[in-house]
């Protein structure tokens, strides 16, 4: 019996999808400790955006503790952290004018999740929140209240209050054909809340993914979700974006929402803001909703994470041209011609946005056999959606073409394989 057998809470779950040891890793690739290399599809879920051991991180984070930088400061001010917030404010806030101001919360998304369903609620003096079918939005109770999926709650041991869920206005029709068409069901929610018998308060907050990550790869339709923007502000409720998975330059530019013309009242970031795997979350709030906190009214041990500043730095300077988000668009459009023969199976659909796809295979015992035939073929990724019956495609950023080449090669031979023998 291992020691990971013998101590480990029973809790572990992605090591019994991946039953290996791994003892390096470098950019797409990861080695376990038998010196089997492995091709990363799986990349942290959307952390590692950037590679593992991106060299010029770990260059960056060596020279920063070998000159005693500071490694934890709470919310002080710090040289690494005044460096960040000016380089995300030149690169990315200043070219979209978006005002909005950072609030470091920490260390996760689900803290981001957090802080921001607490502010909703403190600038509207409102309690419920509206969120959708198959969303994720985190695993503390507030944030999980959000969350869609049943096995999830389950675990909450108390009532998950104050979040109602409606139909996703997916673009495509497979989820609107099993939860209802979103458009309709939006519209029949603005009437509930203009019939001022309906019973139906107005909410303090909308929360919304663009891509729905864990819950299928379900790309929100654009008119779609301009109507929810639309609806948010004529009731007077904040419109948050959970760009926590699908930030970062992961569907093709920096936010997932970039081509959909909307502005979020509140964006919750985290997963590759980091850059190297270091932890960091961050909400980009506007001002006029960030004059509602009081000093320390939202604290964590956690938001001063300066490694994660030093490596976030060389990650937004990937954005300083449009070098990445131009391999980003050749790299997704190589997925989808991989794909492409695949896609005409009638059990499988296809879709997802930039970097990030998802092969729903409508079997969860299908996918899992996907998994399982990659992992032994030197492959990772993952399942995700309803019963895990959608294979996710999430490669570093940065990965070579050979290796995405002989990845994509990989989990098409383990799709149709699953398809025959299931």
């Amino acid at each position: 019996m291992s020691i990971f057998d013998e101590r480990e809470s029973n809790l572990r779950a992605y090591c019994r999808v991946y039953p290996t040891v791994f003892d390096k890793a470098f950019n797409a690739r990861q080695i376990d400790e038998n010196g089997k290399q492995y091709i990363d599809f799986f990349a942290g879920a959307g952390v590692l955006n950037f590679g593992h051991n991106n060299p010029k991180m770990t260059t960056a984070i060596i020279d920063y503790i070998q000159n005693q930088g500071v490694a934890h400061s709470l919310d002080m001010s710090t040289t690494i952290k005044r460096r960040f917030m000016e380089v995300f404010s030149e690169l990315i806030l200043q070219p979209r004018k978006l005002p909005h101001r950072m609030q470091f919360v920490g260390p996760t998304g689900t803290n981001a999740v957090e802080a921001a369903l607490k502010l909703a609620r403190r600038v509207t003096g409102r309690q419920s929140v509206v969120a959708f079918n198959h969303a994720f939005h985190g695993m503390t109770l507030g944030s999980l209240a959000a969350t869609a999926n049943s096995y999830f709650r389950g675990a909450a041991g108390v009532p998950l209050n104050h979040v109602i869920h409606y139909p996703f206005g997916a673009e495509d029709s497979r989820l609107s054909a099993e939860t209802g068409n979103g458009a309709e069901q939006l519209d029949a929610l603005r009437a509930q809340f203009s019939d001022s018998s309906s019973g139906l308060e107005a909410p303090a907050a909308f929360i919304v993914e663009v891509v729905q990550a864990e819950g299928g790869v379900n790309v929100a339709d654009k008119a779609w979700l301009q109507a929810l923007a639309q609806l948010a502000k004529d009731l007077g409720a904040l419109l948050i974006v959970d760009d926590i998975q699908a930030g970062m330059g992961r569907t093709g530019s920096f936010f997932s929402f970039d081509d959909y013309d909307i502005e979020p009242d509140i964006v919750c970031l985290a997963k590759g803001l980091g850059g190297f795997g270091t932890p960091l979350a961050m909400n980009l709030v506007k001002p006029e909703h960030d004059d509602h906190w009081s000093p320390g009214e939202h604290t964590g041990t956690f938001r001063g994470q300066s490694l994660s500043f030093v490596a976030g730095i060389e990650a937004l300077n990937y954005f300083r041209d449009e070098q990445l988000m131009n391999q980003v668009a050749e790299k997704s459009a190589q997925m989808r011609e991989a794909l492409s023969a695949l896609a005409q199976h009638p059990a499988i659909q296809v879709r997802g946005k930039g970097m990030m796809l998802g092969i729903d295979v409508g079997d969860g015992a299908v996918a899992k056999s996907v998994v399982a035939n990659c992992f032994e073929n030197g492959l990772l990724l993952g399942a995700c959606g309803t019963g895990g019956r959608v294979v996710k495609l999430l490669p570093p950023l940065t990965i070579e073409q050979d290796d995405l080449a002989q990845g994509m090669s990989i989990v098409i031979d383990a799709v149709k394989h699953a398809l025959e023998t299931s």
